[in-house]
């Protein structure tokens, strides 16, 4: 198979090589025609450059990592989403990886980013425990999304949580809860720990007891929602409301109550997090935090375009963590406590040894 060459561009489309050089890399205003026909010349040999020559000449890539913990979190894509279309509209392409919550998957990840060379990466670290030092040594670009590991003080753009913990939290007060449960994701992960002080700061706020068994942590999955939504829902007095931080429990908890027969929200209310087509339509429509995750995936590429292309050459090495206001959207799912509420669901310590 015969590879073609920017000569061979130039010769069919009737150009100097110089100008089919300046219309792939932009370096010059060629006239449309001319452009037109260097495009039509690269169709037809089905051409296209050379980007690992071309990084070795300019020091560019022009392409980004995206490290990711859970593809299959809707909130990722969607944030995904905008960085990309961010970097497409800067002439970037990006390379996404899933780490599938491993410490040690993501940090194979990145180490392939970095062995191709990228100019930049995105990460949703997986460890936030784990410390971050040796991409700071490396003085490589990097700009952590959502979860913001600890110490950090530079280079993060996330949901502003303790504020999003707050209005659920509040949402539900406002409407006469005062027996309220929370079930929390991985504490170690900073949107858990903020929205989960962001309940405890609303609560005080009342005066309100914190009940510690009202308080249940898991790993964020659905089967995980389930089990600690059937725990919390056979205590008695049980709560008049749950609050779940993500959204993948938020499902595993609407399907314990479900399996229970308690009315939502008559027999219980439920607040979750993120916002999309399936709890919009659930039966009931779900009350939930909607996080801007969107515009966290523009405004982390934003802040990492700004690490990779410095104005006037210097470094920005200002601290710069940027949180993001959240909204919350209120549904079928919450509504004012009925006393009936307080009663332990029939068969309920059955269902959970059946299960």
């Amino acid at each position: 198979m015969t590879k073609h060459t920017m000569r061979d561009v130039a010769r069919l489309a009737g150009v100097s090589v110089a100008t089919v050089s300046a219309v792939i890399n932009g370096t010059a205003t060629v006239s449309e025609g001319r452009s037109r026909k260097v495009r039509d010349a690269m169709e037809a040999l089905d051409y296209y450059p050379d980007q690992v020559a071309r990084s070795l000449k300019t020091g560019r890539t022009d392409v980004i990592g995206m490290v990711v913990p859970d593809i299959t979190n809707i909130f990722f894509p969607q944030v995904i989403r905008g960085a990309e279309d961010a970097a497409r509209g800067q002439g970037y392409s990006v390379i996404l990886c899933d780490s599938n919550e491993d410490s040690e998957e993501e940090r194979r990840h990145l180490d392939t980013l970095f062995s191709r060379r990228v100019d930049g990466v995105l990460l949703a670290c997986s460890d936030p425990s784990a410390g971050y030092e040796h991409l700071m040594r490396r003085r490589f670009p990097v700009v952590f999304v959502d979860r913001i590991p600890r110490g950090l003080t530079d280079g993060a753009v996330s949901t502003d949580n303790v504020e999003a913990g707050f209005h659920a939290t509040n949402h539900l007060i406002q409407i006469g809860h005062e027996r309220i449960a929370f079930i929390t994701g991985q504490l170690g992960l900073s949107p858990h720990y903020g929205r989960l002080e962001g309940f405890r700061n609303a609560m005080q706020a009342r005066g309100y007891a914190i009940r510690e068994e009202y308080l249940r942590a898991g790993d964020s999955q659905i089967d995980t929602g389930r089990r600690l939504g059937l725990e919390l829902l056979n205590l008695n007095p049980r709560p008049t409301a749950i609050i779940s931080s993500n959204n993948k429990m938020l499902l595993g908890l609407m399907g314990a109550i479900a399996e229970l027969g308690i009315p939502c929200p008559a027999g219980v209310s439920t607040v979750g997090f993120d916002d999309s087509a399936w709890t919009e339509h659930f039966a009931p429509g779900l009350t939930v935090i909607a996080q801007p995750a969107d515009e966290i995936g523009r405004a982390a590429f934003a802040m990492l375009l700004s690490k990779m292309q410095p104005a006037d050459g210097e470094a920005n090495d200002e601290p710069d963590i940027k949180l993001l206001p959240a909204e919350l959207k209120v549904r079928g799912s919450t509504a004012p406590p009925r006393s009936a509420a307080t009663a332990p669901a029939k068969n309920v310590r059955e269902t959970i040894v059946a299960g």
